[in-house]
């Protein structure tokens, strides 16, 4: 998996779709941005795997996606981890097949030796707000955090299908037959 978020946008069935995969890394929600703003022809779809990584970033290729309304899938092999439900989020509609792997854990933001401990709790829970919001503001049940919030972020929490449903983070693809 790269060490920094892949973008591509390959032909399905004649049609663009984006695809990001790889860690997510501090200013990849600008090249997104800088990237759907150049195509001629901006897909319908976005397909992910990644195991995460800086959430500020995802929040804001999230908010991205769903201004220019693409959607979000995940195939059986795809993982998506930590920072990255949040972009799974973002899809107008939101699907991933039942192997595929979605799990969060809390937020890592590294040891801080500057701030005092009240003032580092206070972002953190401010930050924690702001993903509360977005969620809201995407169509998924906040309440999906608090498999995030009890699960170390050096583990990963894994959400059931039904899970992703009853969360409306994702639904699975629906049958070709």
């Amino acid at each position: 998996m790269p060490d920094r978020l892949d973008i591509a946008t390959p032909e399905w069935e004649g049609e663009p779709v984006l695809t990001l995969t790889g860690r997510i890394a501090e200013g990849d929600a600008a090249r997104v941005v800088a990237y759907l703003d150049a195509l001629e022809r901006l897909p319908t779809e976005t397909y992910l795997n990644s195991p995460g990584g800086s959430v500020y970033d995802a929040l804001e290729i999230g908010r991205a996606l769903r201004a220019r309304e693409i959607a979000t899938v995940m195939t059986a092999s795809d993982i998506c981890l930590s920072a990255c439900p949040y972009i799974l989020a973002a899809g107008v509609t939101r699907h991933a097949d039942p192997d595929a792997m979605i799990g969060v854990h809390q937020h890592y933001f590294g040891q801080n030796t500057v701030l005092p401990a009240f003032i580092a709790v206070e972002q953190i829970q401010r930050g924690q707000g702001e993903v509360m919001e977005y969620l809201q503001d995407m169509g998924v049940d906040p309440l999906v955090m608090r498999h995030a919030l009890v699960t170390p972020w050096d583990e990963i929490y894994l959400l059931t299908p039904a899970e992703r449903a009853t969360y409306r983070l994702a639904s699975e693809p629906e049958s070709q037959g």
